[in-house]
């Protein structure tokens, strides 16, 4: 169920020292102050300079006033978050923003690593990602939405907010009177997700008054049964994986249904190189693996940034910008 603000936050409990990532608008300032009176002493602010529009400084200017006013140290990072041909610029900002957050973490320079990051994303925040999933053919790993906790190397990284509406912090904050600075780019209808901020969410509270929460249960569904996929998929990989070098036999993945196959070749190319295949490069891989009965069958298709291809009795993926991975 959504909660109140009051109710996320006694219910959060991090590790500490705890690291806020403050852009500087109305939900990290929120989360910022609210944590520095729970823990005084023990909160850290990282402020992600993307340098991307003129309010980058009075962005930055801000949270400088804020951890000064709330006596909590500021670690600021800029970077380059320009996106490459086919890349969206959300994703290209996000990709920089979540680089720039561990970096700043790690410390270095004298100052100490953190252990943790909270997030401020909110349960608005939340039904606009399961939207943007279900725009997309998603299936459950995209249907799960934002979870609320995930570790990114050393770094465990926390989202306390995710079941508390936006207009709970927003009415927080003009109580608190407590400042933030408003993204221009927030109330751009020329974004899918500030469309939906701005449309569909207001029609979903009018038809479903109950949505956040309906939504959230079934993000959670979609949790769980991308759980059992991974489980599964894990014991099939395990089957059919070559012993000395891990990579999947063309042989022992034909064995496979094709559903458990799909699955299956999805988790290796995931949890092995960090890429996601798309629904029509995994439908060609499949076709191609169901093709490929004698040796002189060739497979070279490109998923994410390299490409899947035969080699001998197995397959394997590669970046071409990275020539060592192509043995």
């Amino acid at each position: 169920m959504t909660q109140s603000l009051a109710e996320a936050m006694r219910a959060f409990q991090p590790v500490l020292p705890l690291a806020v990532a403050l852009s500087g608008g109305a939900d990290s300032s929120a989360l910022l102050v609210l944590c520095a009176r729970r823990w005084p002493g023990q909160v850290h602010a990282l402020h992600i300079n993307h340098g991307l529009q003129a309010a980058a400084t009075e962005f930055q200017q801000h949270c400088h006033g804020l951890c000064a006013q709330l006596d909590v140290p500021l670690r600021v990072k800029d970077v380059q978050a320009g996106h490459a041909p086919g890349q969206s610029p959300e994703d290209a900002a996000r990709i920089a923003r979540y680089q720039g957050l561990l970096e700043l973490a790690q410390g270095g320079g004298g100052q100490p690593a953190l252990p943790a990051i909270a997030l401020a994303q909110h349960a608005d925040d939340q039904v606009e990602t399961l939207l943007l999933a279900l725009s997309r053919g998603a299936g459950m790993a995209g249907l799960s939405a934002m979870p609320a906790q995930w570790l990114r190397g050393d770094v465990q990284f926390y989202r306390p907010l995710l079941e508390v509406a936006g207009s709970d912090i927003r009415d927080w904050l003009a109580e608190e009177q407590t400042a933030f600075v408003t993204d221009p780019t927030n109330v751009d209808e020329r974004y899918t997700r500030n469309r939906i901020r701005a449309q569909v969410i207001p029609a979903l509270q009018a038809t479903f008054p109950q949505f956040r929460d309906t939504f959230a249960r079934s993000a959670s569904h979609a949790v769980q049964a991308q759980g059992l996929l991974d489980e599964i998929a894990a014991q099939d990989m395990a089957q059919v994986q070559r012993a000395r070098d891990g990579l999947p036999l063309l042989a022992a993945l034909r064995s496979l249904s094709e559903a458990r196959q799909g699955n299956a070749l999805r988790y290796w190319l995931k949890s092995d190189f960090g890429v996601i295949p798309s629904a029509a490069q995994l439908r060609e891989l499949q076709s191609q693996i169901a093709a490929c009965a004698t040796r002189g069958h060739r497979i070279h298709i490109k998923v994410g940034i390299g490409f899947v291809e035969r080699r001998g009795a197995v397959l394997a993926w590669y970046n071409p910008t990275v020539l060592p991975n192509r043995k």
